[in-house]
C-alpha cells in the first residue's frame, strides 16, 4: 500500500485517530498527580541509567530524590554534555544510557552549530511518542477534513533524505522531520499528516542542499490539490509561502499547461487548471494562498515569539477563517508543552516526559542555579527551562525561556517566550528577545501600526551613546510623525520591560532607540537568500538580535534588491 492509499485507509485512520486521542487522555488524567509522575520519571531514568559512564561517575544508583539529584548533577548545557556524546557518536556503549542512541537528531540551536541530540528507542517511547501524537489532538479534532484526501495537507517541512548524513559509527545524523519514525521505531501511525501527499515524495532526485528547488517542486504539485492545513513549525516556512507563490506564479502556471515537473515531462497538460489560475491572477491584484485554496483551515506553527508581530497579516494570506493552531513547545533535544485544546499560544507541561525544573529568565542560568518546581511557577512570568529524561540529558538547559500563560488541570500552561542565551547587553540593559518582542507590540498597538518582520542591533557608530537601531518592515507606509511616535512608545515600552534598560538610558549610557523602514519583503528575501545558501528551511528562523555586521547588512541588501 502506499504512502497515499495508506492515508485514506479507513482502518487507518480509525486507529490512527483513536492514538491521537488515547495520548491526550492519558496526558490530561497526569495531571491528577503532577509530584507523582515526577518522582516516577526521576526513579525510571536513575534505575534505567545507573551502569552508564554517566550514571557511574555521578551515583545514579545512590539517589533516591529530586534533591539529591540536583546535588549530584549540576545544570548542563549541550558544551558541557558534548564529550560524553560525541564518545556515544563514535559507537561507544553506555556512555549516558544504557539504550543506545539509534540515531541522532540534529538542531541549529541558536548559533548554527549542528548538534548531535542523541535518539534511543526508549527514549522516543516514553518521552517522545506520547507528547508527539498528543499534539495533533486539536487538529484533527476541530478539522476532521485535513485529513479527507492525502493532498489536504502541505507539511512544508517534511523532507525525507534517501541517505542522511553519519555519524563516525555509521548512525544517522538528521532532522527529525527527515527520519521515517515507522520503519526505524516500529510505529507506523507516525506519519505526519502531509507526508502520503503527492509532493510527499519527489518523482525524480534533486539534491539535498537544493532546499528552495525542492519547495518549488512542492508547491507546484500543491497548486492542484485541495490543500486544507499548512504545517511548517517554524513559522517563517509558512511566511515565506505566499511570497514564493508569487514569486514563482509564471513558472508554475506554464508548467501546470504544459504538464511538466521541474521542467521535466511529469502528467498530461492541464490547460484548463491553468486557465483557471490564470483568470485568479487576473482577478486578485496578488494571488494569495487563500484564492488558490479557498477550502485552507488552519496552519500549525509556532504562534509566539517574532511570529506574533506578523501571524495576524499572515492568516488574512491564507484565509479570513483560518486558524493558527500552536506547535509544540518542544526543542530536538526533547518536549516541554503541548497545547491540548484550541489556545493560540500555549501548550500544558508534559509531566510524563521528564523531569522539569525551572529558573526566572532574570536570573543568569549557571551550574548551581537553585530551581523551581511546576507548581511553583506564575503566571504571566518568564523562566529558563532545564530538563532530564531517560535519553540521555540530565538536567539539560535546552536554551529556552517559556512564558507562564496560566494554570490549568493543576499544571502550569507555557509558551515559548524566546532563547535564553541571546540576552543583548551593551551598557547594563540586559534586554531578552522576549521583552523587546513585548516592546514592539506595545509600541505597535499604540500607534495602530503593523509590520512584516523586525530586527535590531545596537550602533556604535555615531556621537554620543550606543543606542538601539531597529529594522522594521511595515505592512503599509508610514508617515514620518507616525514613526517617531512609534520610536517613542518603543522606548518607553522597553524601559517598562527592564529594570536595566530603564537605568542605562536614565545614566545615558544608551541613547534613544531609532527605526530604519525596509522593504516589506526584506525579512522574506532574507530567508530566502540563506536557503538558497544550503541551509535547511527548518532552521532558518527568525532572529531579533542581530550584532553581526554581515547579518544586519545582508537583511539591508535585500531590502534594497526589494525596491529595485
Amino acid at each position: 500500500m502506499s504512502s497515499a492509499e495508506a492515508w485514506t485507509d479507513p482502518d487507518r485512520l480509525r486507529r490512527y485517530r483513536a492514538r491521537v486521542f488515547a495520548e491526550r487522555g492519558l496526558l490530561r488524567a497526569s495531571f491528577e498527580d503532577v509530584a507523582g509522575h515526577r518522582e516516577r520519571v526521576l526513579s525510571d531514568l536513575l534505575a534505567f541509567n545507573s551502569g552508564t559512564a554517566y550514571g557511574k561517575q555521578h551515583g545514579f544508583d545512590r539517589i533516591r530524590t529530586l534533591d539529591e539529584f540536583r546535588r549530584a548533577v549540576p545544570i548542563q548545557t549541550y558544551a558541557d554534555l558534548q564529550p560524553w556524546i560525541e564518545r556515544a557518536a563514535a559507537g561507544e556503549r553506555g556512555v549516558l544510557s544504557a539504550d543506545d542512541p539509534a540515531l541522532f537528531f540534529t538542531s541549529s540551536g541558536s548559533t548554527g552549530a549542528h548538534k548531535k541530540i542523541p535518539v534511543t528507542p526508549r527514549f522516543m517511547r516514553t518521552t517522545f511518542f506520547p507528547f508527539y501524537y498528543a499534539a495533533w489532538a486539536p487538529l484533527i479534532e476541530h478539522f476532521p477534513d485535513v485529513l479527507g484526501h492525502p493532498g489536504a495537507v502541505l507539511n512544508l517541512k517534511h523532507d525525507p533524505l534517501a541517505a542522511p548524513p553519519t555519524t563516525a559509527s555509521g548512525r544517522h545524523h538528521a532532522g527529525a522531520s527527515q527520519i521515517d519514525f515507522g520503519a526505524r521505531f516500529g510505529e507506523p501511525l507516525s506519519a505526519e499528516p502531509g507526508t502520503g501527499a503527492p509532493w510527499a515524495t519527489l518523482p525524480f532526485p534533486v539534491a539535498a542542499d537544493e532546499h528552495l528547488e525542492k519547495m518549488y517542486l512542492r508547491l507546484r504539485l500543491a497548486v492542484e490539490s485541495d490543500v486544507r492545513c499548512v504545517i511548517g513549525i517554524n513559522p517563517a516556512m509558512v511566511a515565506a509561502l505566499p511570497h514564493q507563490l508569487r514569486q514563482w506564479w509564471p513558472r508554475i502556471v506554464k508548467e501546470v499547461r504544459d504538464g511538466t515537473l521541474g521542467g521535466l515531462p511529469y502528467r498530461s497538460p492541464s490547460p484548463e487548471r491553468a486557465a483557471e489560475l490564470e483568470r485568479l491572477a487576473a482577478r486578485h491584484d496578488v494571488v494569495r494562498p487563500a484564492h488558490i485554496w479557498p477550502n485552507m483551515r488552519a496552519l500549525f506553527c509556532w504562534t509566539t515569539g517574532l511570529a506574533t508581530l506578523y501571524l495576524p497579516h499572515l492568516r488574512e494570506e491564507f484565509g479570513p477563517h483560518v486558524t493558527a493552531l500552536p506547535a509544540p513547545v518542544a526543542a530536538s533535544e526533547g518536549p516541554v508543552g503541548v497545547a491540548l485544546d484550541r489556545h493560540g499560544s500555549a501548550g500544558s507541561l508534559v509531566v510524563t516526559a521528564a523531569v522539569h525544573e525551572f529558573v526566572d529568565a532574570e536570573e543568569d542560568l549557571g551550574p548551581g542555579s537553585a530551581t523551581l518546581g511546576p507548581d511553583e511557577l506564575e503566571a504571566g512570568r518568564d523562566y529558563h527551562v532545564v530538563f532530564s529524561h531517560v535519553g540521555g540529558l540530565y538536567r539539560y538547559a535546552v536554551g529556552d525561556v517559556v512564558r507562564v500563560v496560566d494554570h490549568q488541570d493543576g499544571v502550569p500552561r507555557l509558551a515559548y517566550a524566546g532563547r535564553g542565551n541571546t540576552r543583548s547587553d551593551h551598557a547594563g540593559e540586559r534586554l531578552r528577545d522576549a521583552q523587546v518582542i513585548r516592546g514592539l507590540h506595545s509600541a505597535l498597538d499604540a500607534t495602530g501600526l503593523a509590520v512584516h518582520n523586525a530586527a535590531c542591533r545596537v550602533t556604535r557608530d555615531q556621537p554620543g551613546p550606543s543606542a538601539y537601531e531597529f529594522a522594521l518592515a511595515p505592512t503599509s507606509p508610514w508617515s514620518r510623525d507616525e514613526t517617531a511616535r512609534c520610536a517613542d512608545r518603543l522606548d518607553q515600552a522597553l524601559r517598562r520591560e527592564s529594570a536595566g534598560y530603564r537605568a542605562a538610558r536614565a545614566a545615558g549610557r544608551l541613547g534613544a532607540p531609532s527605526l530604519r523602514l525596509l522593504h516589506p519583503e526584506a525579512f522574506l528575501r532574507d530567508w530566502q537568500s540563506q536557503v538558497a545558501g544550503g541551509i535547511r528551511p527548518t532552521q532558518v528562523k527568525d532572529r531579533l538580535f542581530r550584532q553581526d555586521p554581515a547579518q544586519w547588512d545582508r537583511l539591508l541588501t535585500a531590502s534594497e534588491e526589494a525596491r529595485g
